[in-house]
Parts: structure tokens; C-alpha cells; sequence
């Protein structure tokens, strides 16, 4: 496929660097000459200097032929017009815009081919807010995933000292669980990724990620650790986009306060939260947390767009007694640095708007991406179609489907039902397949599998 990225930022660097181990045809644009000779020392693509909304440099990056725009500078504005002039000029078949600004958003009517032509926007503010509010309901998890609207999700979670399962085989869950139904579809021990079968041991500090219906999450946890009690009390430092966007998500459901050091930001941001504390000063002044009863935080986020601050405003919280700290880390050298300290969870904007990017990009009708593990790892959402003649999945049962080495099917979703997968379990057409990739440069094995022969059409 050939891509044009415009923006060589984190977000379009990552996308790169994601897309360009798959054979994909990549061009950057970017306007800064260094940072794309830097990418281009990195990875194997194309580089063009200049603003991704001129049409001659859309040209000159190959926009003619290319199947696909995806335009995430800093601009909403650039990225909104680089989609026009690639659609009105170009015929470009798909054209992606990340988009921040709310005001755009609301108006759904400014995106068609009419108006604005973005088949699809990304907004990682939302995609954001969406993750954290997750990580606030399941009180413990590490990563929560949503698939099929949200009747099916995928959970990490850390295998704790003392847990019902912690030191016995996979197998002896269904003993303990009888009612319930689970896939665990991959376990990190010590970073290493295993392959769970039914005799594979859970030892304490193992990473483990599981899926089953959403309605039976919750009890399944409580075998693999100590249950955690919910959250009630949560600070947020950073009033910003995201900031705001996670205060107004959770005020209604918990006791949520909000730390912004702009005295001009914090009177805004009282206006416009109904129930949430609005606090003006430093996350990282000791009395003012401590004067705020951070002993007694259940979550501490620290959201604002400096990576030093929220590291640093993150520790003394912990120190301090804060319960479960989480931070948003942009440079992605620091996630992996901080993740085991005393950080309980990095979040990683790029990683979770590439997991988005990737839905519109993957081949053989996928309709979700989650990117796991830092990029390392994907969950995988697709759609099976076709019959026994003209699909490699139809009509067969797991056992049988010539899935990519470190590839599992954990789950099924067949109209409002949500089947766990077994060795037995026969895939139909339209079924909902939810696959976990603990290599991800076997995606494109995955994508091959659910193409239908051309017999089908």
C-alpha cells in the first residue's frame, strides 16, 4: 500500500516506523529538514520536505498514485486542508486528519465529500480520555481493551503474591470458575512473551492478558490478584485538552480535583466543570499534595504535555501514599524506563492513536487495532466473510486455521453473542474474530487470512 504521512512528529514517526517494517510504500512530509533526515536514517522510505496542504508538495510526494493520506501535523487546520486538495486534486481513495480542536469536532456535518473530505478523523485527546476513564473502572488492570462495542474486552493485568491462581496451571481456572469463560491469549514473563497452554504456570509479577465478555472481567481478575477496591478519589494535574476532557468524563461518577499552575487556565477550567475541586499551583509542591490528602488518592493522572513534569509530579505522589499513579509520557524512551519504578501506568499517546490509525490501514476488512506492549504486540478485531470455498477461516474450526506463529483467537462475537475460543470452536461468516499477535510483523499472515478469494465477489 502506498501511504503519505504528513507530520514527522511523534505520532507520524511512530506511524512510520510501524508501517514501514510491512511492506508498505512510505513517504513523510514534514517541514523541518532534520527531523526527516533523521527518520530516513531510521527506516526505509521517502522523505519531501515542505507543508503537507500545498498541492505541489503532495505532489512531489507521490499523492497521484498514492492509496492513502494520512495527515497528523500539529495543524488541525493544515491537516483539514491537506485532505481537500488530496481528495479535490488527487482523487486520493482514503484520507485520514488527526483533529483536536472540539469545535471541529461537534460538527459532523463539516466532513463529507460535500464539505470537508475526511473519510475518517482521529482524536487523541478522546482516545485518551476513552483509556483512562477504561483503566478507572477496572480497578488493578495494567491495559483494557474494548472490541465489539464493548461486550468483549482484553485486559493486562500483573499477577500478584497470593492471587487464587498465581503458582497452578491455566487449566485449573475452569476448575475454580466453573460459570465463567475466558481466553488468556498471551503471558509476558520477564518481558519474554509465552504462549499460554493449559499446563503453562502463572507466577507472581507475570503480565497477563485475557479476554472475555465484559460482564464477567471482574470476578476473572480477582482470580490472578487481589480484587482492588474502586476508585472514589482522583486528582488530575494538567487542565489542558486531555486534562479537562478526563475531569468531565469522571466528576459525575467520582470525587475528581484538578491541579493547573495557570491561574488564567484554572478560573476557565472552574467555569466550565460542574463537580470537579479546581486547584491552582504545582503538582509537584509537597504541601499542597499533602494538604490535599494525597494519602488518601486513590488515582493520581498527570496529564499535562510535559513529560518531566508529569514523571516527577507522578513520583512524590506515589511517595506521598497516592494509591495508583498513571502518567502521560510522550517520548517513548521513557516509557519503557519508568513503567516497572514507581509509576504504575506509562500512557502513551502515540501508541494509542497508532492503534487507531492502524483500524483504517490493516487489509482484510479489520474494523479494530489496539497496539499492545509499546508497539511490541496487537489485538486484532476482525470480520470473517466468505464460505468454505472462498475464506481460509469459514467453516473451520481453530484447530484447524493455519494461524501465524504467535497468533491466538481469543474470542468470537456472533451477532449479540460472545463466544470464548476453543480448539473446537467453528468460525461462520459475519462472525467478529478477536485475535492477540505477540509478534506483530506476522500482520500481514493475519490480514491474508481473512481476504476472501476474488470467487466470493
Amino acid at each position: 500500500m502506498k501511504i503519505l504521512i504528513l507530520g514527522a512528529g511523534q505520532v507520524g514517526s511512530s506511524l512510520a516506523e510501524n508501517l514501514s517494517s510491512e511492506a508498505n510504500d512510505i513517504t513523510v512530509v514534514d517541514t523541518n529538514e532534520d527531523t526527516l533526515a533523521q527518520l530516513q536514517d531510521r527506516l526505509d522510505l521517502r522523505t519531501v520536505q515542505g507543508r503537507g496542504s500545498h498541492p505541489d508538495v503532495l505532489l512531489a510526494a507521490g499523492a497521484e498514485d498514492a492509496d492513502m493520506l494520512v495527515a497528523v501535523t500539529d495543524s488541525d487546520e493544515t491537516n483539514m486542508v491537506a485532505c481537500q486538495v488530496a481528495y479535490t486534486l488527487f482523487h486520493t481513495p482514503t484520507k485520514i486528519a488527526r483533529v483536536r480542536e472540539p469545535a471541529y469536532i461537534k460538527q459532523h456535518k463539516l466532513f463529507n465529500n460535500n464539505a470537508l473530505p475526511i473519510d475518517f478523523i482521529i482524536s487523541p485527546e478522546q482516545l485518551i480520555t476513552d483509556y483512562v476513564k477504561r483503566l478507572i473502572e477496572r480497578p488493578g488492570a495494567l491495559q483494557v481493551l474494548d472490541f465489539a462495542d464493548g461486550r468483549v474486552q482484553l485486559v493486562g493485568i500483573k499477577a500478584y503474591y497470593g492471587g487464587p491462581l498465581v503458582g497452578h496451571e491455566l487449566r485449573t481456572l475452569r476448575q475454580h470458575m466453573p460459570k465463567v469463560d475466558t481466553r488468556v491469549a498471551a503471558i509476558y514473563k520477564r518481558d519474554r512473551a509465552i504462549l499460554p497452554e493449559g499446563h503453562t504456570v502463572i507466577d507472581a509479577d507475570d503480565e497477563v492478558f485475557f479476554i472475555a465478555a465484559t460482564k464477567d472481567i471482574l470476578p476473572i481478575m480477582a482470580e490472578l490478584r487481589r480484587l482492588d477496591r474502586p476508585y472514589k478519589r482522583i486528582i488530575i494535574v494538567g487542565g489542558g485538552n486531555i486534562g479537562k476532557r478526563v475531569a468531565k468524563a469522571l466528576e459525575n461518577k467520582y470525587q475528581v480535583k484538578i491541579i493547573d499552575h495557570n491561574p488564567a487556565r484554572a478560573r476557565s477550567l472552574s467555569n466550565e466543570l460542574e463537580k470537579t475541586i479546581v486547584l491552582q499551583g504545582d503538582a509537584a509542591d509537597e504541601d499542597l499534595l499533602l494538604e490535599e490528602n494525597i494519602d488518601k488518592t486513590d488515582v493520581f493522572c498527570a496529564l499535562t504535555n510535559d513529560d518531566e513534569a508529569n514523571i516527577l509530579s507522578s513520583m512524590l505522589a506515589k511517595r506521598l501514599g497516592a494509591r495508583k499513579v498513571m502518567t502521560l509520557i510522550n517520548r517513548a524512551a521513557y516509557v519503557d524506563l519508568i513503567q516497572s519504578g514507581d509509576i504504575d501506568i506509562a500512557i502513551s499517546p502515540q501508541q494509542a492513536t497508532i492503534g487507531s490509525l492502524l483500524t483504517h490501514i490493516r487489509r482484510g476488512d479489520v474494523v479494530k487495532v489496539h497496539s499492545l506492549r509499546r508497539g511490541a504486540a496487537e489485538a486484532i478485531e476482525a470480520i470473517a466473510h466468505g464460505d468454505e470455498k472462498t475464506s481460509k477461516v469459514v467453516g473451520r474450526a481453530i484447530e484447524d486455521i493455519r494461524l501465524p506463529k504467535g497468533a491466538t483467537i481469543g474470542a468470537i462475537v456472533r451477532g449479540d453473542k460472545v463466544i470464548i475460543a476453543h480448539h473446537d470452536t467453528v468460525i461462520q461468516s459475519d462472525d467478529h474474530v478477536i485475535l492477540f499477535l505477540v509478534d506483530k510483523s506476522r500482520i500481514p499472515e493475519v490480514e491474508r487470512l481473512f481476504q476472501v478469494d476474488l470467487t466470493f465477489f
